[in-house]
């Protein structure tokens, strides 16, 4: 079992960049198939970026291609996702979560563990 907190939110501008961290907290982080997701206020949540076990491996959503970087630290139990040229649709609680197993990996129900969410809002 992890538990998982996000830290990195805030409000900032059109343009700018953010990064997020999700600490694990709990034996055996590099077991998980970790992923973020948003869920933009009154509307569905939504897969972001997810990254294998080993970190080799790494899936973006289309909204964020070419502007997120996901990457981990097996050590430090951290994953972590750099935003860049944020946009005012990048509005939303952004979310870690974690789960075993590699399949539904796009799926909010496939995973078990989540974090409290951490707000982003963009101005434009």
């Amino acid at each position: 079992q992890v538990h998982l907190e996000e830290s990195g939110g805030g409000t900032v501008q059109a343009g700018d960049s953010l990064t997020l961290s999700c600490v694990g907290t709990g034996p055996n982080f590099e077991n998980y198939y970790m992923a973020w997701f948003r869920q933009p206020a009154g509307k569905e949540r939504e897969f972001v970026s997810s990254i294998s076990w080993s970190g080799s491996n790494k899936w973006y959503a289309n909204p964020v291609k070419g502007r997120a970087t996901i990457s981990r630290d097996n050590v430090k139990n951290t994953v972590s996702l750099k935003m860049d040229n944020l946009k005012p649709e990048d509005t939303a609680v952004y979310y870690c979560a974690g789960k075993i197993s590699g399949r539904g990996a796009y799926d909010t129900t496939a995973y078990d563990y989540w974090g409290q969410g951490t707000q982003v809002s963009v101005s434009s």
